[in-house]
């Protein structure tokens, strides 16, 4: 059995660890592996790759397009311990739908958007609920930043989901119809009550169930948190500026999301601790519903890949 051969059987492997339905790439990759030999190939190169994925010359740009989705992953993990191994762009036979690589914000420029986000004032600056605007923003996006919370799911918070008492957000409306407990560190929970104080001087009798409100006391629209999103954005480097105030273009609020997942995950594994075990309570944390769609961040994040190659050259040297 050749090199890449076992390689394989560790990337299968792995997968299966972490709760991932493999047969499919599996037979795709076994395919991919066999051809490998017969080509005489110790490492994978773009070249071969783009011939085995357009092999089936009638098959459609689509079909071709997801044998090279799962001969790329397969690159980009043994990369990681074998640098000959080249890695086909995403370019490449681009005909099918892909997940947007994640942007992962460092910790300054979270703390930036924050102090930016809470320097918004209200048109009219009627004071003092000329400040909320701010307060509001700056509440939104460092939630998101520290629960990993759907922008979605932070909206949709009344006054009676949060319950500062015991640091927990009850999520009632979610993207798949499921509600969960999401419980708060003490910081956030302090922050949350430093919110609830200047919203509450504001708004004595509000009008409006909305946990998160406006200067009007109303509850805020999606568009409007990207829109702000957007101006704080640029005024704070992490988006290029332009003529318009664009909410399409670089780093999204959701990639607050994703970096909660991915800083969570690089810590468990510095820590050393079983992410195969822990993972299924990350994905209930966050509301996925399926364990696969958090280990779409291990493959699409350079260092967590590195950091679970690591971990399973570590488990086979010990069995071994």
């Amino acid at each position: 059995m050749s090199a890449l051969h076992d390689a394989l059987e560790s990337y299968l492997s792995l997968r299966r660890g972490l709760g991932l339905e493999s047969d499919k790439p599996g037979a795709y990759l076994h395919r991919f592996v066999e051809f490998l030999d017969r080509e005489k190939a110790i490492f994978i190169t773009i070249d071969l790759a783009l011939h085995w994925a357009m092999s089936p010359a009638k098959a459609t740009t689509v079909q071709w397009a997801r044998r090279l989705g799962h001969a790329r992953r397969f690159a980009l993990w043994l990369s990681a311990t074998d640098p000959r191994t080249e890695v086909p762009s995403l370019d490449l036979l681009p005909d099918r739908y892909r997940r947007r690589p994640p942007y992962i914000y460092s910790d300054e420029e979270i703390e930036r958007i924050v102090r930016e986000a809470a320097r918004l004032t209200s048109r009219t600056r009627s004071r003092p609920r000329s400040r909320m605007r701010g307060a509001t923003y700056a509440m939104l996006f460092g939630l998101l930043a520290v629960t990993g919370l759907r922008m979605s799911e932070a909206l949709a918070l009344d006054r009676d989901d949060v319950d500062l008492s015991n640091g927990v957000l009850a999520i009632r409306r979610t993207k798949f119809g499921k509600s969960r407990f999401v419980p708060i560190d003490d910081s956030t929970r302090r922050a949350l009550q430093r919110y609830v104080r200047k919203r509450d001087l504001c708004f004595e009798r509000p009008s409006c169930p909305a946990f998160l409100v406006s200067n009007r006391g109303r509850r805020i629209t999606r568009q409007s948190a990207l829109y702000n999103f957007a101006i704080i954005c640029r005024a704070v480097g992490v988006r290029r500026p332009g003529p318009r105030h664009r909410v399409g273009r670089g780093p999204r609020p959701h990639d607050l999301r994703h970096r909660f997942v991915v800083k969570t995950l690089v810590r468990w594994y510095r820590e050393g601790r079983d992410v195969d075990r822990e993972l299924p309570k990350l994905a209930t944390y966050i509301g996925h519903t399926h364990v696969a769609d958090t280990y779409w961040y291990i493959e699409a994040v350079p260092e967590l890949l590195r950091l679970a190659t690591q971990r399973a050259v570590r488990r086979a040297k010990r069995a071994s």
